[in-house]
């Protein structure tokens, strides 16, 4: 009676080694680090730009273990003292940006705040992590960004400058000249008649726009201007499209528990909590990248009606004297509804595989049935930072950050045949193939976006709650030990071996699946005085067969057994608590009803098995007239 085969402990043996070994790694704190990477994808950070890094970071006399070149092209320097993280970065901006910022000819690299884990090799080719710690623990990644929205109110603009174009040579009037000059659409017609038809197209084309007729020195204009209505409707879509694509991003990357809000007229939050690439976090969160597809200009076409871009040729270096394509474009990125990066099975070049919406596949259906023999070109559009420093009155240097859209050709086909709504396009390095296929299948920004601020959050209040956290917890623990080994004796060293165990496994689960945060913490605390109830109500039990008169082994067996019932009900009802709260509730609540079921569910495993098993080493098979409890 009261005896384990060997095979259930060796199996308990299992579950309990990799519970401990994937346990391990939050033992090891992570280093403070800033990481460098290259802000397009095939930008990689060199020997030489780590060289101006050291030299940067030894003359503002800032201790770093390391600094190193990692495989992804970017390069990690892991700190000493967390207090120097934000004067490191500042440093390193200044050598490995800033002659480029002078230059006006935009930012090269990304520098961004990282924690380094210092978790050992062996644990990590094991797949063993430390568990991602939320905001108010691990601290993380704030980021401001700043939505371009008078850009977007001038593309509206444009739009309605084009959609006029069309209307004007529809109604067969001649010498127009439209521009747009400080928000307004202004038109110019040879004479009165034509300013009144004008006016009325306008008024049918363009209802939101308010109109005004001027004659002046025998000048005909027709000037419209978008009401405040109008241009606080195109802000508020420009905001609300940009941060459903800031979400689908930061959904890309895999964060835990993110935060993606607005914050006023044009702003928006990110909180990326325990983030371990923030360069690559900032970089596909700002980045604004955009495909405009249009047909290459006919050579009898006007100025007007083309432009003349880059042509990026197939070694990914070289420029032309550049290519004209037509100014409007046949659709652009908004009409993608999924992009994959993949090779192209003839030439194994890099590209990317795009599905358009139904609207988009016609568009593109028509363009190319009515134009097979032109070339189609394939616009890539990306918006860089730009930094500049102009001076204050008070003589202090500052840093002006502008977008400055860079644009170029990346493929430029003959169509052969009418096009549908999936098709291919090359002409990007792998690693850009990736970052668009990944940029378009989150959406498209319908403005560009600056971060007006960066920080780490709560780095040192974190610090204190989870010190404090793991002294309630150690604390608890200590109580929890003596008691049972005082009240319990031999029976109360077996609950305190499953009260390890317990915790080991809470940790070991938490580590790849959840997040902790400071609510999960208490919820921990919890589960540990929890923990013992089930071995409460066993050796309670165990005590009142003792008393009947029941022999040793027959009252252990019957203790067990008969406080099962009563333990999985107590249990169960618990859990479908925590479900709710997890279900119903948001931010803190569910942090704690994550670490509560699984603490109940690893607690009950403890409880009812491993403490049977330690009893079962101790007692079991053996011929004893009393036990110590």
């Amino acid at each position: 009676m009261n005896r384990y085969p060997l095979w259930k402990y060796l199996l308990l043996l299992v579950v309990l080694g990799l519970g401990i070994v994937y346990a391990l790694p939050n033992l090891y704190a992570p280093d403070p680090a800033v990481q460098i990477s290259g802000y397009s994808a095939d930008l990689q950070v060199d020997e030489k730009a780590l060289k101006l890094v050291k030299q940067a970071l030894t003359a503002e006399d800032i201790e770093y273990k390391s600094a190193v070149l990692e495989g992804n092209g970017s390069a990690l320097i892991r700190l000493v003292a967390l207090e120097d993280q934000l004067k490191a970065q500042r440093a390193i901006e200044d050598a490995i940006n800033r002659k480029n910022a002078r230059k006006g000819e935009g930012d090269k690299y990304i520098v961004a705040l990282n924690s380094a884990q210092t978790t050992p090799q062996w644990l990590r080719d094991l797949g063993a992590s430390p568990m991602n710690l939320g905001l108010d623990l691990a601290g993380g990644v704030h980021f401001v960004l700043e939505v371009d929205t008078p850009k977007a109110v001038n593309d509206r603009l444009e739009d309605s400058e084009e959609v006029v174009k069309k209307a004007v040579r529809k109604a067969r009037i001649f010498n127009v000249q439209t521009k747009i000059d400080k928000g307004l659409l202004v038109v110019t017609v040879p004479d009165e008649a034509a300013q009144l038809q004008l006016s009325e197209i306008i008024k049918e084309e363009l209802p939101q726009m308010q109109r005004k007729s001027l004659s002046e020195g025998g000048v005909f204009t027709v000037t419209a201007k978008l009401t405040e209505e109008s241009i606080r409707e195109i802000e508020d879509h420009a905001v609300t499209q940009n941060l459903t694509t800031l979400r689908n991003r930061v959904n890309e990357l895999g964060v835990a528990e993110p935060l993606v809000q607005r914050l006023g007229r044009n702003r928006i939050i990110v909180e990326l909590p325990g983030v371990q690439d923030t360069a690559r976090a900032k970089k596909v969160i700002g980045k604004t990248a955009n495909l405009e597809f249009r047909l290459e200009a006919r050579p009898d076409a006007g100025f007007s009606q083309r432009q003349k871009f880059d042509h990026r040729q197939e070694d990914m270096q070289a420029r032309t004297g550049g290519s004209y394509l037509e100014r409007r474009p046949i659709i652009t990125g908004e009409r993608v509804t999924n992009a994959t990066r993949g090779f192209d099975p003839d030439t194994s070049q890099p590209q990317v595989n795009i599905s358009l919406d139904a609207e988009g596949g016609a568009a593109m259906h028509r363009a190319t049935r009515n134009n097979v023999g032109r070339r189609l070109g394939v616009l890539f559009i990306e918006y860089r930072p730009s930094s500049r420093f102009v001076k204050d009155p008070d003589g202090t240097e500052r840093q002006v950050v502008e977008q400055i859209p860079v644009k170029n050709i990346i493929s430029l086909a003959t169509v052969q045949s009418a096009l549908g709504r999936e098709f291919r396009t090359t002409g990007l390095s792998e690693a850009e193939a990736g970052e668009l296929a990944l940029l378009l299948r989150a959406g498209s920004l319908a403005a560009p976006m600056v971060f007006v601020e960066e920080r780490t959050i709560g780095p040192s209040l974190g610090a204190e709650n989870i010190e404090l956290g793991v002294k309630s917890i150690k604390l608890g623990m200590i109580l929890v030990v003596v008691i049972m080994l005082l009240y319990y004796r031999i029976f109360g060293i077996a609950a305190n071996v499953a009260l390890a165990f317990n915790v080991a496994l809470i940790a070991a689960i938490m580590s790849p699946f959840a997040t902790l945060t400071l609510p999960g913490l208490a919820g921990i605390v919890l589960t540990v005085g929890m923990a013992v109830d089930a071995n409460v109500l066993i050796f309670s039990r165990i005590k009142e067969e003792l008393k009947a008169g029941m022999p040793p082994q027959s009252a252990i067996n019957a203790g067990f057994d008969r406080a099962f019932t009563t333990i999985l009900d107590a249990n169960i009802t618990t859990l479908i608590v925590a479900l709710i709260l997890f279900g119903i509730g948001s931010g803190p609540v569910k942090g704690f009803a994550v670490t509560l079921s699984i603490g109940i569910l690893t607690s009950m495993f403890t409880a009812i098995v491993v403490t049977r098993a330690v009893v079962n080493l101790i007692y079991g098979g053996r011929q004893i007239t009393k036990v110590s409890i």
